[in-house]
């Protein structure tokens, strides 16, 4: 695989699909933009990030768990990897960074760069770009993950999935974090919120459910394979 250790990639395109929708354009004296939200959180000691809908609910991100190291859930699901593997929204790259002691070589892609250089510090190895950007070695992945929610990522899961499809080698598998029940969102005017009083311009984001998701994954050219929760986390398998 083309990856270096530690090492950082940039993409010439680096706004997520939502980004990019005229729609989604605030003037700067009102609203924050979602990445330099995201990113504030990321360095901030006790972040209170939360996803804000139109109908008033306020979902918590947890942003403090992403910064840690992984977690015993964490590995459950890294139990199910085969190198390369492609971790798509890494975040600051607590997957990323436990793949590599175990040995297994893997790329995270993520659009934000605090996220990214949170990760590339700690030693992982980042792709700077949306997953609908151009990535390495496309349709040579063993495994991909959509974890932390992040199967939400562009608004349009059918798409998502179509294009992690693309990416994955025949036969490869990707690891896919859900909601509990048959919950499906897609929702085009999801804020973020952090807690004093500053909200983001709008973006597209989706909530998708287990049971949703393999009725999606089905659709997408996937074959679910294997499904399990631990505490409050779903997780799906999906063969391509």
């Amino acid at each position: 695989m083309s990856q270096r250790s530690g090492g950082q990639y940039t993409s010439p395109s680096l706004a997520p699909e939502a980004m990019r929708d005229p729609s989604t354009q605030q003037s700067a004296d009102v609203y924050v933009g979602p990445l330099d939200l995201y990113a504030d959180a990321l360095h901030t000691e006790q972040p209170k990030l939360s996803l804000g809908y139109p109908d008033g609910r306020q979902l918590p991100l947890e942003v403090h768990r992403w910064r840690q190291a992984a977690d015993a859930t964490d590995e459950a699901l890294l139990d199910h990897c085969t190198g390369p593997v492609l971790d798509v929204g890494c975040g600051p790259g607590r997957l990323l960074i436990a793949l590599a002691r175990r040995g297994v070589p893997a790329l995270g892609v993520d659009v934000t760069r605090a996220a990214v250089d949170l990760a590339t510090a700690a030693g992982a190895t980042v792709l700077h770009a949306s997953v609908f950007d151009p990535v390495l070695d496309e349709g040579h992945w063993q495994t991909a993950i959509l974890a932390d929610g992040n199967i939400g990522i562009g608004g349009d899961p059918p798409a998502l999935l179509r294009r992690i499809r693309h990416l994955l080698a025949p036969g490869g598998t990707l690891l896919l974090e859900t909601e509990h029940g048959d919950i499906y969102e897609q929702e085009h005017q999801v804020r973020l919120d952090d807690g004093s009083g500053r909200r983001s311009a709008p973006f597209r984001w989706a909530r998708v459910g287990t049971t949703a998701a393999r009725t999606i994954s089905l659709r997408a050219g996937y074959r679910p394979r294997q499904a399990w929760s631990v505490g409050e986390r779903n997780f799906l398998a999906l063969t391509r």
